[in-house]
């Protein structure tokens, strides 16, 4: 395992000493927040969405030019971005976070930076800083500001990445200006840009001072040619409650698993990405919506294995998302805030076996969430519960529901089989949630049963 130092073990379990143990809690501290939100949104922004591209690939895949793909600066207007409805809109998704791309792989700023020319301020027709008034706007509704940032910049002629050798799965070798093509690092070329991706992260640090940083486009190096440890090191000094994702070379705070649900949760903080439609970026020819319906599977999926849904959405190049992606947030929305109580500060759910289904906790242990995925044949069924119940409800509505225990042998602590009867015409039009309040924090019951020799 990787000796990382102290500061940086939020999730390393070693034996500790007392000093040790406060800045661990400190680091579980940190991360409250992040762990309780279970929903953020997503939002790939920038001037891709002119043509409604792909987001840099497209001048890394050959599949346009870079001259073609940087002329969609002359047409990215921003004219009717209103981060206000933008945040308006986030926080009746129910999301408590959002994470706007700030920069992408290509290099574009959506901010006035000072180290290149190279940003929506300068060179587009938008010519104004659109990353400030989106913290501001977040703020505003008492949503926590999340900022993109790519740590690799193929418009930067020092950016000259060589891949390990040894690394089979990047068949790409060098950015867009093939330096050096001898396969030699430059160390003082690279050390250059180093600084000035650092002298970046500040001027985003002194305009927004993020709550958290999602970074991406770590995979060129290894931590050592990044200063990964330096890095987090600086920016804890800038912040000491920043979180930082997990691409970051083994010194991010959570796990961020991209587009497909993880069968078993990832230990600690984690959170999945997934795009509404198949794209992250505004592209009017990508019509596969995922529905209303699918998502909110998806995010019950999620928050049962501990983990939290940044869910993306790519606006048009005018800065306003279409009909398709507002219409599914805004359903989502519905769903999350009349479930809220099952959703939001809940911790993982049961284990498999237990129940056919999602399911979450309340932080106390006394309440059992479980998610309906579809109108039940018959009675909802959970196996071993201890604990004595004392009532059952169903979320959003005023019903409380019928139950029993069936089979069981109580003197030898195996507990019957809970049956809970739904009544079928008040089920939610998606996902429906039962509340399962019991008198004692969950204890479970996971043995293999056996003979009952005294009846």
């Amino acid at each position: 395992m990787r000796k990382l130092a102290l500061m940086f073990l939020c999730f390393i379990g070693i034996s500790l000493s007392a000093q040790q143990n406060e800045v661990m809690k400190d680091c579980t501290n940190k991360m409250q927040w992040f762990q309780d939100a279970k929903l953020g949104i997503f939002i790939h922004y920038g001037i891709y969405a002119v043509k409604g591209v792909g987001e840099s690939w497209p001048i890394q895949n050959n599949q346009m030019s870079e001259n073609d793909y940087f002329d969609q600066l002359k047409g990215f207007t921003a004219k009717n971005f209103k981060p206000d409805e933008w945040a308006k809109l986030f926080k009746e998704t129910g999301a408590k976070y959002a994470v706007l791309t700030a920069k992408h792989h290509d290099g574009v700023a959506l901010w006035n930076t000072k180290q290149s020319n190279l940003s929506v301020v300068k060179k587009s027709p938008a010519a104004r800083d659109l990353i400030t008034p989106y913290a501001q706007a977040l703020r505003k509704e008492g949503l926590k500001v999340g900022i993109y940032f790519s740590h690799l910049d193929w418009s930067n002629p020092d950016y000259a990445t060589v891949f390990n050798a040894k690394d089979k799965q990047h068949p790409i070798k060098y950015n867009f200006h093939d330096f050096p093509k001898s396969g030699v690092e430059d160390t003082v070329r690279w050390n250059k840009f180093v600084a000035f991706r650092n002298a970046q992260m500040k001027e985003i640090q002194g305009l927004v001072n993020p709550d958290l940083w999602w970074f991406d486009g770590d995979w060129t190096r290894t931590a050592e040619q990044w200063k990964m440890k330096e890095l987090r090191q600086e920016m804890l000094s800038w912040n000491p409650k920043t979180i930082l994702n997990g691409r970051m070379m083994g010194y991010g705070d959570y796990e961020t698993p991209e587009q497909g649900v993880p069968t078993f949760g990832p230990k600690g903080p984690w959170e999945l990405c997934m795009t509404i439609n198949d794209s992250w970026g505004y592209q009017p020819k990508d019509n596969n919506q995922k529905s209303v319906n699918y998502i909110i599977r998806i995010f019950t999926d999620i928050i049962s294995l501990g983990g939290n849904l940044l869910l993306d959405a790519g606006p048009m190049e005018d800065g306003t998302f279409t009909p398709a992606q507002t219409e599914r947030l805004i359903g989502l929305g519905r769903w999350t805030n009349k479930h809220a109580e099952a959703i939001f500060g809940t911790s993982r759910g049961l284990s498999f076996g237990h129940f056919y289904g999602p399911t979450t906790l309340s932080k106390d242990k006394k309440t059992i969430y479980c998610f309906v995925l579809d109108t039940p044949k018959d009675d909802i069924v959970i196996k071993g519960i201890q604990n004595n119940v004392k009532q059952i409800r169903l979320i959003g509505t005023t019903e409380t529901l019928a139950y029993k225990r069936v089979g069981g042998a109580s003197w030898l602590h195996i507990p019957g089989i809970l049956q809970i009867t739904l009544p079928t015409d008040k089920l939610d039009l998606n996902v429906s949630v039962i509340a399962i309040d019991l008198e004692t924090p969950l204890e479970l019951y996971r043995g293999n049963g056996g003979a009952i020799e005294n009846n």
